[in-house]
C-alpha cells in the first residue's frame, strides 16, 4: 500500500511582483511531487501592479494555487496569513522573486523533516540565479564575502547538519507554531530573523541542508540596494530592542562607521574656518579620519580580492556596492533609533514591539 505523503503549504508573501511571480509558480508546480498533497498560498500585500491577476489566472488552472489578500501589506503579516490558513503537515516560505532549480525541492523538504526528525529547515539563499547583469553578479559576489555579511550566517554556506535557524530557518512543522507563535507583525524587514530566534529559544530543532537551496535575484542597482540594506538595518534595531540578549558587537558597526563621518567634516569645517586652530583639532581630525582611509583601503583591497577570482569586470562596481551596503543597514539602525528615541519622547512614531507575539 503506498503511504500517504506528508501535506506541504508553500507560503509565498508578495507585493507587486508581476515581473517574477509566474515564472516563481512555475517553479513550484512542476515540482515532483503529488499534486493533491501541496498547496501554494501566494499572500498579496495589496498590489499595485499585476500580480493579483497574474495569480487569479493561475488559480484558475491550477487547484493547488491559492490567492490570500494581505491587507497588512507587510511581508511578515504575509507569512501568518499563509500560516493560519494552510493545511500543511509542513510549511515552507518561498518568496515571490527567485528561482529553485530541479524539481526535488518539496521531497528533499519532507526527507529532511523526516530522516532528521527536525521541527525547522535551514537552507542556503544563495544571490546566483540566471540571467543575471554585471552589476547584479558584482552584488553577489559583495554579499557572499566576510565584508558584506554577517559571519555567522548560513545563508551562503553549503553546511548540511543541525544548526541554529536565525539565519537561514525557512521551512516549519506545524508544532513549531504551538511552542514559538507566530511572526511578529511590527517587524517589516528581519521579520525572519526574529521569528527564527523565537524558534531557536523555544528549543525547536533546526536541520540545514544545500539540497533545500533557493536563489534569490540581488538588487539591480545601487539605490535598490541601500533601500534594502537601510530595511535591515532598522530590522536590525527592533530586533536587538526586543532581544537585547542577542546584541553582538557587529552589529553596532554600520552605524558607527555611519555616524563616525559626521566627526571629519566637523573638524574639518573647523580647521577650514580657523587657520590657526589649536594643535589638538588638528589631532583630532587626523584621529577621525585615519580609520575611514584605512577603510577605503580595506574595501578597495578586498574588491580587488574579489575581482581577481570572479572576474575584473566586476571591479569598477565592488567599492560603491560595499559603500551601499554598509551605509545603508547603519543609516537604517539609526533611523530605527530614531523612532524608538521619538516614541518615547514624544509618544510617536513607529510603536515597537517589545513582548507581543501574534
Amino acid at each position: 500500500m503506498t503511504q500517504i505523503k506528508p501535506f506541504l503549504s508553500i507560503v509565498v508573501p508578495v507585493r507587486n511582483e508581476a515581473r517574477f511571480i509566474a515564472g516563481t509558480l512555475e517553479q513550484l508546480l512542476r515540482q515532483d511531487y503529488p499534486g493533491d498533497r501541496f498547496e501554494i498560498l501566494v499572500s498579496d500585500g495589496l498590489s499595485e501592479d499585476g500580480t493579483v491577476g497574474i495569480v487569479r489566472e493561475y488559480a484558475r488552472r491550477h487547484p493547488q494555487v491559492k490567492l490570500l489578500v494581505n491587507e497588512k501589506k507587510l511581508s511578515s503579516a504575509g507569512r501568518n496569513l499563509g500560516f493560519r490558513k494552510g493545511r500543511g503537515d509542513f510549511f515552507l516560505v518561498v518568496d515571490g522573486h527567485c528561482h529553485i532549480e530541479g524539481k526535488q525541492l518539496f521531497r528533499n523538504t519532507v526527507r529532511c523533516f523526516l530522516e532528521n526528525k527536525a521541527d525547522c529547515l535551514g537552507r542556503p539563499q544563495t544571490l546566483d540565479p540566471p540571467g543575471l547583469t554585471t552589476f547584479q553578479k558584482a552584488v553577489a559576489a559583495a554579499r557572499a564575502s566576510r565584508l558584506g555579511r554577517s559571519g555567522s550566517s548560513l545563508i551562503y554556506s553549503d553546511f548540511e547538519g543541525y544548526a541554529s535557524p536565525v539565519s537561514n530557518g525557512a521551512a516549519y512543522g506545524r508544532n513549531v507554531f504551538v511552542k514559538a507563535g507566530y511572526v511578529d507583525e511590527n517587524f517589516d524587514a528581519c521579520e525572519d530573523v526574529e521569528f527564527n530566534y523565537r524558534v531557536e529559544k523555544a528549543g525547536l530543532v533546526c536541520f540545514s541542508s544545500p539540497s533545500l537551496r533557493v536563489r534569490y535575484f540581488p538588487r539591480e542597482n545601487l539605490r535598490g540596494l541601500f533601500r534594502q540594506m537601510t530595511r535591515y538595518g532598522r530590522g536590525r534595531f527592533r530586533f536587538l530592542k526586543k532581544h537585547p540578549d542577542a546584541f553582538a558587537p557587529e552589529t553596532m558597526i554600520p552605524a558607527l562607521f555611519l555616524a563616525g563621518m559626521i566627526l571629519p567634516l566637523l573638524f574639518g569645517s573647523v580647521l577650514l574656518l580657523f587657520g590657526d586652530a589649536p594643535v589638538f583639532l588638528e589631532a583630532v581630525f587626523g584621529a577621525t579620519v585615519l580609520p575611514y582611509i584605512l577603510y577605503a583601503m580595506m574595501i578597495i583591497g578586498g574588491s580587488a580580492r574579489i575581482a581577481a577570482a570572479t572576474g575584473w569586470r566586476f571591479f569598477p562596481f565592488l567599492p560603491a556596492i560595499f559603500l551601499a551596503i554598509h551605509a545603508g543597514l547603519g543609516w537604517g539602525f539609526i533611523h530605527g533609533t530614531g523612532e524608538y528615541l521619538q516614541e518615547r519622547v514624544f509618544g510617536k512614531g513607529t510603536r515597537m514591539s517589545e513582548a507581543k507575539t501574534p
